[in-house]
């Protein structure tokens, strides 16, 4: 398996978040792939806005516009709040920057914010010394999420944020294809204490087993946690009509002025408010049966180059997870940010309600990872 759609599917799927470290879980992709790349340009000031809603809608629609531009095909992808990141083989380039073009268009059309988007070649990351190598974490029986290792994916960000290997946006009006992007769920509530949000990189030079040890250790705090520590309620995140989320809904729809778009959203929603808050069968949808795969199915915690959670944490897993952080910033191991905020937030890709696949990205709803990525910058800028 050397390209094409066959890499990713050939590898294992591994079912135990302690084992994310274990080098021999991560493939290379192959040399003639690329890697994709999207962050929303100054989201600390959409934060500042109360706006974080439409920075993640913005960061999933990448993801959501590829996956439809690759008529569902299976590639690795990783969501990370105010962006996204993904690999795609050769033949599938083309679709994919066609996706990205029309995803940062409509960003800045209908969101009002503005995206980098970026692609480089794996050969041009490996030039540098650098790799991607892939893993496939499965949350459940349901479906996986890729995992990145090799310092590649954190290269190419920055590289992107440089200007390098920029991808232009399509022309005005183009609109990507957002089928099954919704954030119909409202935000979720700490139920332990607090919801942190956690990102975790290796300090310059650091030596690679160190960084290891202390993100097992993070993890081991993490897992002593009750449902470790998963910000979803176990019966599923709060639903209500009109959503919040209705407005952003109405801006995925191809065709037609908004107001239009929105009164569809909004029909749409109440029958399914409806079959969901009166437990109705309809046809193959069994409400119970989605919420469980909802829950089951969040992304939540994940590694790409570096580790990201949201967790709903009680005080004293706070602490513990603060202090083994600290210990090891002043050991030179890893560079951290964490952010501290009172609910958590949903935004779901479920191209079919039928299929039991459908992904629901989680992030902080007061900040986020974005958040997070601040108060790292800060404490790199602090060492240096």
């Amino acid at each position: 398996m050397t390209s094409g759609e066959s890499f990713y599917g050939g590898i294992p799927v591994f079912r135990g978040f302690t084992s994310l470290m274990d080098p021999a879980l991560y493939s290379p992709l192959p040399e003639d792939w690329s890697i994709g790349i999207a962050d929303i340009v100054d989201s600390t000031r959409a934060i500042a806005a109360q706006r974080y809603k439409a920075v993640n809608m913005a960061g999933a629609a990448v993801i959501a516009a590829v996956t439809n531009a690759l008529g569902g095909r299976e590639f690795p992808f990783v969501f990370g709040g105010d962006g996204a990141g993904f690999a795609v083989a050769p033949h599938d380039l083309e679709l994919a920057r066609a996706a990205l073009a029309a995803t940062a268009t409509w960003v800045r059309e209908d969101l009002d914010r503005r995206m980098r988007i970026a692609l480089v070649p794996v050969s041009a990351i490996r030039a540098r010394g650098l790799d991607v190598r892939v893993a496939r974490f499965g949350p459940s029986p349901n479906l996986s999420y890729a995992m990145f290792s090799g310092g590649g994916l954190a290269w190419a960000d920055a590289a992107m944020k440089r200007g390098e290997f920029a991808v232009a946006e399509a022309p005005a009006g183009t609109q990507p294809d957002l089928s099954g992007l919704s954030c119909r769920f409202e935000v979720m509530p700490a139920s332990r204490g607090l919801i942190l949000s956690v990102l975790v990189m290796p300090a310059r030079d650091a030596d690679p087993r160190a960084f290891r040890k202390a993100i097992e250790d993070v993890i081991h705090l993490v897992e002593r946690s009750p449902d470790g520590a998963r910000p979803v309620p176990p019966q599923g995140p709060p639903l209500k009509w009109p959503p919040q989320g209705v407005d952003y809904e109405a801006c995925t729809r191809r065709g037609g002025p908004l107001l239009v778009r929105r009164a569809g959203v909004l029909a749409y929603t109440l029958f399914a408010y409806l079959i969901m808050r009166f437990d109705l069968k309809v046809g193959g949808f069994v409400p119970n049966v989605y919420r469980r795969q909802v829950v089951e199915n969040s992304d939540f915690r994940k590694y790409d180059d570096g580790l990201r959670m949201i967790l709903d944490c009680t005080p004293e897993l706070e602490r513990a997870l603060s202090d083994r952080l600290a210990a090891a910033a002043r050991a030179g191991i890893v560079r951290y940010g964490l952010h501290r905020q009172d609910a958590a937030m949903m935004t779901c890709f479920a191209p079919s309600a039928l299929r039991s696949d459908h992904v629901h990205f989680i992030d902080g709803a007061r900040g986020g990872y974005a958040s997070a990525a601040t108060a790292l910058k800060a404490m790199t800028a602090a060492a240096a």
